[in-house]
């Protein structure tokens, strides 16, 4: 059977050209980086060249001290979370903000944060909108940090951090901002500046990289005014802020990666719209399909398909595909094994019963049209046989 995998937001196969740096650093560099002879100097040169291109992959060039390499975009968030509300003494009340719909290695950050004296601000993510009303009410003189997201990983949404950021800058500008942007990293051509973020989280997974290595963009004045600490504790590896042997082999594959999504953007974003156009030009129009419901934000990346079954449970419809070869997740692969429905879902709008009853379809640029027919007929054929809920 042949697989057709749309899942592409938990994670993506590995690209040709990260494969083949990885396979050259296992079979021939085996050095510490951190070591001072020619052994341990060719694992260093490996990663600073994969440093450079997860660097240019976002826009910025020279001081490699900018890119922390790390072992997950979880740690990165962590790092950037926690790493800035602890590089000071902070007053109980000091204000976080951050919105409602973040993915769970931030709201869990932030609960921590919550138990050291931060009051958190979780900003409404109704139909995948931020009201402007409501960020500017919660933005009060002592707000140390915001965090938000880029994409939302299970809806799509494309969050308008510039403005956010912008409005945050203007209002408290001490305030450092920190943008989660794993899910439209490799989708979204962006840079710190166009942002205005002064931390930024990458992963190397979401782009046909190794699972196990993600990055955090530090911005010069970050670490000019030193408002970032690590959360890792131990040697002096990756500019002071986080501690342990450099994953040298997942690194290499990071910068093979990140510099292949750089050359094919293009082609791969037209390939997406395609197939995306193809999936929801066939649920809306297709009389087999019409009973479901495509929840689509008001701004979208096209990688992200975000629909509600007519009363079957995600998961019975998920297994009836994958009994098929088509895989599709019933929600982020970090929350998919919580016994509560998604935060993400809920913040969205949608009932607790209609978000036990959504699927994500989420694409890639290796996805085809061909598929995308094979997934709609395959969700009709579980329309018609899969027994409906009360």
């Amino acid at each position: 059977m042949n697989e057709i995998y749309f899942d592409n937001s938990a994670t993506t196969a590995l690209c040709e050209d990260a494969k083949a740096a990885m396979i050259n650093v296992i079979e021939n560099v085996y050095g510490n980086p951190s070591s001072l002879h020619s052994v341990g100097l060719s694992a260093e040169k490996v990663i600073s060249e994969a440093r450079k291109n997860v660097m240019e992959s976002i826009g910025v060039r020279g001081d490699g001290r900018q890119l922390i390499f790390c072992g997950s975009g979880s740690e990165a968030n962590n790092l950037a979370t926690v790493g800035v509300y602890t590089s000071k003494k902070r007053h109980a009340g000091t204000r976080v903000i951050t919105t409602a719909g973040e993915h769970s290695s931030i709201e869990a950050a932030m609960s921590h944060l919550e138990t050291l004296g931060a009051n958190v601000v979780r900003l409404s993510t109704k139909n995948g909108e931020i009201d402007f009303d409501e960020l500017k009410n919660a933005l009060t003189p002592d707000t140390a940090l915001i965090s938000v997201m880029l994409v939302n990983n299970e809806t799509g949404a494309r969050y308008p951090v510039e403005e956010i950021f912008k409005a945050a800058k203007r209002l408290c500008p001490d305030i450092i901002c920190h943008c989660d942007a794993v899910q439209g990293y490799g989708k979204i051509k962006f840079t710190p500046k166009s942002l205005g973020a002064d931390l930024i989280t990458v992963s190397a997974h979401k782009i046909h990289g190794p699972k196990g290595v993600a990055a955090l963009y530090v911005s010069p004045d970050v670490l000019k005014r030193r408002t970032l600490v690590p959360i890792i504790h131990g040697g002096q590896q990756e500019n002071g802020l986080r501690a342990g042997t450099e994953n040298t082999v997942g690194i290499a594959g990071f910068g093979a990666a990140a510099k292949a999504s750089v050359a094919a953007f293009n082609e791969k974003a037209t390939t997406v719209n395609e197939v995306y156009t193809h999936i929801t030009k066939r649920i809306s129009s297709d009389e087999s399909l019409k009973e479901i419901r495509i929840n689509r934000p008001k701004n979208a990346i096209s990688n992200i398909i975000n629909i509600t079954l007519p009363n079957i449970k995600s998961e019975t419809m998920l297994h009836f595909l994958s009994g098929k070869g088509i895989f599709v997740s019933s929600g982020s692969a970090c929350s998919s094994h919580a016994k509560s429905v998604s935060r993400a879902l809920s913040a969205f709008g949608i009932s607790d019963k209609e978000a036990d009853c959504s699927l994500r379809i989420s694409i890639s640029g290796y996805n085809t049209t061909e598929e995308a027919d094979k997934l709609c007929d395959a969700l009709a054929a579980g329309l018609a046989s899969l027994v409906r809920i009360r």
